[in-house]
């Protein structure tokens, strides 16, 4: 089973996992803030490059592994 976590944008980091609302996946490959925003870049599993400014309150979907639940 797939285990899906909501995190605020500036908690994101490289190699994050992004899930969409249909269920398409994004890895984040840089962070950065833009004034008050933070910009986060992805790749698709297609090897599309995109991106998206957020506000660092906005929640994110999150695929977590689940050797990162083990604790």
């Amino acid at each position: 089973m797939e285990v899906i976590e909501l995190r605020q944008t500036r908690q994101l980091a490289v190699g994050d996992t992004l899930v969409n609302a249909f269920g398409h996946a994004f890895e984040v490959t840089k962070v950065s803030p833009v004034g008050r925003g933070i910009r986060v870049q992805y790749v698709t599993a297609d090897g599309v490059m995109g991106r998206f400014t957020a506000a660092p309150e906005a929640v994110s979907r999150v695929r977590v592994d689940s050797m990162s639940q083990v604790a």
